[in-house]
């Protein structure tokens, strides 16, 4: 097969024929394709650009030995970025007790009728971002991730629910949860 045609492929034809062959210069194409895309989630769940560096390594060594679990059911995008994110929830939960940074907000105080209080994006918007940041990294990482995917990375209810194989309204709930949480963490900073 001559390299301009492989260029032509798609990601998920592209995907298979590197499960066929095991060919490593395909995966390399798969690599320059999507190993930005894959730096910058990682680097949402690290606190710095070498550490994010050795998690886009990390995940692209660990995808290569899965990629054959990929049946094609979605797009590999959708795939690849699920795969990422559970990569790095793992990597951030296997690593937080060596990360002293990380304080967990207690969250099972709050008052029933509080969970009932909706908080707008609006909002959220209007909280001041380095102060933000902080309050971000002080809630679960799976919440964190979830409103960055909703508001970093711009994604529908829609693609959030097929990325974490839930249903949209357990994304919904999810969401509200999350932005109740980072609001509260906010307050108290």
């Amino acid at each position: 097969m001559k390299f301009s045609s492989v260029n032509n492929l798609t990601d998920e034809e592209l995907v298979f024929k590197i499960v066929e062959t095991n060919n490593s210069q395909l995966f390399a194409i798969l690599y320059d394709r999507f190993s930005k895309v894959v730096y910058n989630k990682c680097y949402g769940f690290s606190k710095n650009k070498e550490e994010a560096e050795d998690l886009t390594h990390d995940v692209f060594i660990r995808l290569f030995v899965k990629l054959k679990t990929f049946k094609g059911n979605s797009k590999f995008s959708t795939w690849l970025y699920s795969f990422t994110y559970n990569f790095c929830v793992n990597y951030v939960q296997r690593n937080t007790h060596k990360k002293n940074e990380k304080i967990t907000v207690v969250t099972d105080q709050i008052k029933e009728e509080d969970e009932s209080q909706d908080i707008d994006d609006a909002q959220l918007f209007e909280l001041k971002s380095e102060k933000l940041g902080k309050a971000l990294s002080l809630i679960d990482v799976k919440e964190k991730m979830i409103l960055l995917m909703k508001y970093q990375d711009d994604m529908s209810i829609k693609e959030i629910s097929e990325t974490l194989d839930i249903g949209e309204s357990a994304v919904k709930m999810r969401i509200k949860r999350a932005k109740q949480k980072v609001v509260i963490a906010y307050e108290e900073l």
